[in-house]
């Protein structure tokens, strides 16, 4: 039997040599991880999506639908020569159906659809029927649509309370490299899957309007797609497909969806009976350039600068001066003006956001509580009707919260904000944001003014209107 000192003394011969096959193995390890083999068994190479697919495909619809467009006569009907060609129909007003197709997703038992605003836009009276991936089919109703963010709600009718629905997941925990599947119909083929994983988070710079912001993904996105389903790998409801970057019509890898979290939130308002309530920061802010970087001293070309503040607004009350540099809000970094207006709306009234800002070259955070904008007036806001070009058109003066909404430099003023479709101003081609500078020769100073001004009619309308920057004179035959 070995006594005490001796295996004392035999442990201690042998710690060196425990340490050195340590050593050896930590060496040796990534050798050994890298060898290929081939799988073990057949159960090792049946990975699958098909789980996922089987929770989140029953959710996802196409949607159909069908607008009826009168044509206008020909100014060619009436002569005797052209009937006796093309028949005694020629050039008579017809009715055309046009049809397009969708996607859209189910999110609640009872049948309720979110999908893309331009998945349902028609012209004229328009027909939405949708149908389910187990071949039931059922006429729909618009909830809510809105251009500016490209999402509308849909309701099927008379459906009952036993729809598929897809869960909304927490976009703002996906990660760039988190894999995902589009769900849709391309090309009109029927349904199908592509998987890929997101290439980028909170992309503006390819928004159409200042209220779009988009997950990037390289999971295929067709023509058809559009209102279908970016799931994520717990089968929940990432994103709603909506637009693709491509030169040829077809997928090439850069897809965009609007992020859940913006969806559920224009859903619930929208059922809710009113409109997102976003955020008034009362400030303009525009996008960090490269000019300004370098000579602010800038690490980054990235982030939102306030150009303008309000007086007693939020922003103003909180403490931010002109001239800081918007960085990151809640602990997410931004890159740009949108992006900061992206994080506030998905935080949310009445909450308060923490936002960290560079002034004079050090970073300061403060808190920002975020407040409804002010309600306009009763003579701030006119809806005009008549026969004048401004037909259809909501008009409000120029508030700080407007010029906020639509980014316009002027703080006097009338801004059309809204345009009815069949009106003579959606006709002419008037959009929110178009500043009305001039009726004649007479500047428009507010609504009550505009208002006048429409109720005489005239011979030749002679409009100066402000879009983009850039003055645009116009004439029209009253």
């Amino acid at each position: 039997m070995m006594s005490l000192h001796t295996l004392r003394s035999f442990q201690a011969r042998l710690a060196p040599l425990a340490v050195g096959c340590a050593v050896l193995a930590m060496l040796c390890a990534p050798t050994l991880a890298q060898r290929r083999e081939p799988p073990s068994s057949q159960k090792a190479i049946q990975h699958s999506f098909s789980p996922i697919v089987r929770q989140a495909a029953p959710a996802v619809v196409n949607v159909y639908v069908r607008s009826k467009v009168r044509t206008k006569q020909s100014p060619f009907a009436n002569y005797p020569v052209f009937r006796k060609f093309f028949g005694e129909g020629f050039g008579l007003p017809r009715e055309r159906v046009l049809s397009s197709l969708g996607s859209g997703v189910i999110i609640s038992s009872d049948g309720v659809i979110v999908t893309n605003t331009h998945v349902i836009k028609g012209r004229g009276k328009t027909e939405i029927r949708v149908a389910l991936a187990d071949r039931r089919e059922f006429d729909a109703t618009v909830v809510a649509k809105d251009e500016k963010t490209d999402i509308a709600v849909l309701k099927i009718n008379n459906g009952g309370k036993d729809f598929p629905f897809l869960e909304f997941a927490d976009s703002d925990k996906l990660e760039v490299g988190d894999l995902v599947l589009a769900i849709g119909n391309p090309f009109g083929v029927g349904q199908t899957v592509t998987s890929g994983i997101i290439s980028a988070l909170t992309r503006t710079k390819v928004a159409r309007s200042n209220r779009q912001v988009f997950i990037q993904t390289d999971a295929a996105i067709n023509p058809g797609n559009s209102g279908g389903a970016l799931v994520d790998m717990r089968g929940e409801l990432a994103g709603i497909n909506t637009m693709i970057f491509s030169r040829t019509g077809g997928s090439v890898g850069i897809g965009f969806a609007i992020p859940s979290n913006l969806v559920r939130l224009y859903v619930d308002s929208a059922l809710a009976g009113h409109k997102i309530e976003r955020p008034w920061l009362g400030a303009k802010l525009d996008t960090v350039t490269r000019e300004f970087a370098e000579s602010l001293g800038l690490e980054r070309i990235a982030g939102a600068v306030i150009v303008r503040l309000t007086n007693g607004g939020p922003a103003s009350r909180a403490g931010f001066k002109l001239g800081d540099v918007i960085v990151r809000v809640d602990g997410f970094d931004v890159t740009d003006a949108r992006s900061v207006h992206y994080r506030l709306t998905t935080r949310g009234v009445s909450k308060t956001s923490r936002l960290q800002i560079i002034r004079k070259g050090k970073r300061i955070e403060i808190d920002l509580p975020l407040e409804p904008a002010p309600k306009p007036g009763r003579d701030d806001v006119r809806n005009l009707s008549g026969d004048h070009p401004f037909d259809g058109a909501r008009v409000s003066n120029i508030l700080p919260s407007v010029a906020d909404e639509f980014e316009l430099d002027e703080t006097e003023g009338v801004v059309i904000v809204a345009v009815r479709s069949g009106g003579a101003a959606a006709r002419l081609g008037f959009r929110p944001g178009d500043v009305i500078v001039r009726v004649g020769s007479t500047e428009v100073s507010d609504v009550v003014a505009l208002d006048e001004i429409t109720r005489n009619p005239q011979r030749m309308w002679r409009l100066a209107i402000k879009r983009g920057g850039r003055v645009i004179n116009l004439q029209f035959r009253g």
